[in-house]
């Protein structure tokens, strides 16, 4: 059968999740990649609510949806930067607390552990997220770092993840880091060198989201090809380059949507990534789980663009062949 088709509801959180659900079962969707935001998901009252889980399953279940994949992306980010005022918009108010930086990192530890616990409640066997990083100022700055402050920084963020990641063990659930511009893994071989900082551990793998390949000039299906059995989730989101002999990829302080960027999102299918080669290279590997489109097209109105994408997933998406006896032809 098809890879169940989710929505992303991260971008959606203006809306109650009972408006998004009636929408999102109209459009085609199976499900969501629910995020822990809004109405959406709150891990503290999923907690501490006997009913709180049931309710929810209750509610999708009115329309014929599913929770394979939660989100807790903010939270995730606090855990390995350097915390400052910025992390007091991404995060709730109990996480951010006083915020003071020590104090504001372990209850975004506490409350990651807390997430992949309501995931267990859930039912749903992967959590998405980031992790943050300590060496993300060194990217293309000046100074750049030196070896031991590289493996300082990865050593750094497996001592703060390990914990979580226990937990993820604990409850039978995996985490799938979406490796992006910003974290800790932002490529293909920053990609190893997180995987080896852990250990290698099975929990945790990757969120494949080929729009943050693209403009950095990876080719996503390399990536596919190297860490197939690692990922854990799969985004549906595309990128265009529009690059003229005036901007370049780092995007000049301007915000998504500025026609002066070098690249922006796209809706799937109206950006330059080649998901044919996507999707073949993912059945190659064997992945067998969600496809999520994440709505990010600052053009594009965007419950004409959810539809849409909905439509190009379900046309894009096929089974593999199965495996044939004997010889073939050549």
């Amino acid at each position: 059968m098809p890879r169940p088709l989710l929505l992303f509801s991260h971008n959606w959180t203006d809306l109650t999740l009972e408006d998004l659900a009636g929408k999102a079962s109209e459009w085609g969707y199976a499900g969501f990649e629910l995020t822990c935001w809004g109405d959406h998901l709150e891990v503290q009252r999923a907690i501490s609510e006997p009913d709180y889980c049931a309710a929810k399953l209750d509610l999708l279940t009115r329309y014929d949806l599913q929770i394979p994949v939660i989100s807790n992306h903010r939270v995730g980010q606090a855990i390995c930067d350097p915390i400052d005022a910025r992390h007091k918009a991404l995060i709730p108010d109990y996480v951010w607390g006083d915020g003071k930086p020590e104090g504001v990192r372990q209850r975004a530890i506490e409350e990651m552990m807390a997430t992949f616990r309501v995931a267990e409640k859930l039912g749903a066997a992967v959590v998405s997220g980031f992790t943050g990083s300590g060496l993300w100022s060194y990217v293309l700055g000046y100074p750049g770092p030196s070896p031991d402050t590289v493996a300082a920084g990865l050593k750094d963020f497996a001592r703060l993840w390990n914990p979580i990641l226990d937990v993820a063990s604990e409850c039978g659930v995996k985490f799938a880091f979406e490796v992006h511009p910003g974290q800790i893994a932002f490529d293909y071989h920053s990609a190893e060198m997180a995987i080896d900082a852990l250990n290698g551990r099975e929990e945790f793998g990757f969120t494949f989201d080929p729009s943050h390949f693209h403009w950095q000039g990876i080719d996503p299906v390399e990536f596919i090809r190297r860490f197939g059995d690692r990922i854990y989730h799969v985004h549906v989101k595309d990128a265009v380059l529009s690059l003229d002999g005036r901007n370049g990829v780092l995007n000049s302080y301007l915000p998504a949507g500025d026609t002066r960027r070098g690249w922006q999102f796209r809706t799937p299918g109206r950006g330059g990534i080649d998901w044919e080669g996507v999707i073949r290279a993912l059945n190659a590997v064997g992945y067998v789980g969600a496809l999520a489109v994440e709505f990010h097209d600052r053009d594009m109105e965007r419950e004409y663009g959810a539809d849409e994408a909905a439509k190009f997933v379900r046309r894009l998406d096929f089974e593999p062949a199965a495996p044939r006896a004997g010889r073939e032809f050549r």
